[in-house]
């Protein structure tokens, strides 16, 4: 169990978590409400590349929701820290949105579809055969390859889309090259979040749907973690893997009865 009133800081990943598409949760309003009124530190951190911090803010503001930009950390900015640290001042072949374009050119990453030093994906509705063809034969004459996230799929109204890592895979099968993915699980993602917070991992909360980069990335950098059956998961999915969150809940409602005494939540050790 977690005493979520003890802690400092709250992550929290964003799709299938706060909102599926433009629909947002139940018991999203009242945690973010919580959050704010006890004066936590919270971040919502998201691998979703497409969207800039202002755009997470205007699109929440549209659900009647208010989020500062401040508090978000995409893996679009992951992706612009981690290359300007390994190659300031480079250029790259870029597959993705207004996010992702934006995090570069502010890292002082030029757009090259020549001879660039790196290839980067992202989600974004660009993608086709033709930059498809492109990236596959700038990673083949040496640029290296990068994914803004590892997320093969993610949560939308009616299903499910695919995600960067299944749209980085055409690339890496035609070329035998691997793809570096800076998103979550990356550890640099979760430790700049952390640095944001000014918070230590013991005093912090990972929230998320899935085990594969919310639940695994909280716990190997030393947090406490919640599952939330909002989004991709399902109770039948912690079968898949050898570890566990902390706990296991409906949806982020529930870390706000659970602060309030409410026994009654729905919670898997």
């Amino acid at each position: 169990m977690i005493d979520f009133n003890a802690k400092k800081g709250f992550i929290c990943d964003m799709d299938g978590v706060i909102y599926h598409g433009n629909k947002i949760l139940p018991g999203v309003r009242e945690f973010i409400e919580w959050l704010q009124k006890s004066g936590k530190g919270y971040l919502f951190l998201t691998n979703n590349s497409g969207s800039t911090p202002l755009e997470l803010h205007q699109k929440l503001e549209r659900m009647g929701l208010d989020v500062p930009a401040e508090h978000f950390y995409t893996s679009a900015l992951a992706t612009a820290a981690f290359i300007k640290e390994q190659s300031p001042g480079c250029s790259a072949f870029v597959i993705g949105e207004a996010g992702l374009l934006n995090a570069l050119y502010d890292a002082g990453i030029t757009m090259n579809d020549v001879n660039p030093d790196y290839v980067i994906v992202g989600e974004g509705k660009a993608y086709s055969l033709d930059t498809l063809t492109t990236a596959t034969n700038l990673v083949m004459n040496g640029a290296k390859l990068i994914g803004a996230n590892s997320d093969v799929s993610g949560p939308i109204e009616n299903g499910i889309a695919p995600a960067c890592r299944a749209l980085t895979a055409p690339i890496e099968m035609a070329t035998g090259k691997r793809a570096y993915f800076c998103g979550k699980p990356n550890p640099l993602m979760m430790r700049t979040g952390l640095k944001l917070l000014s918070c230590h991992s013991a005093e912090a909360v990972m929230i998320g749907d899935r085990m594969d980069t919310d639940v695994i990335s909280g716990m190997e950098s030393g947090m406490s973690t919640v599952l939330v059956l909002s989004g991709i998961s399902t109770r039948e999915t912690l079968k898949e893997y050898a570890y566990r969150p902390s706990v296991v809940l409906d949806g982020v409602g529930d870390i706000v009865k659970m602060a309030n005494g409410d026994k009654e939540s729905t919670t898997v050790k």
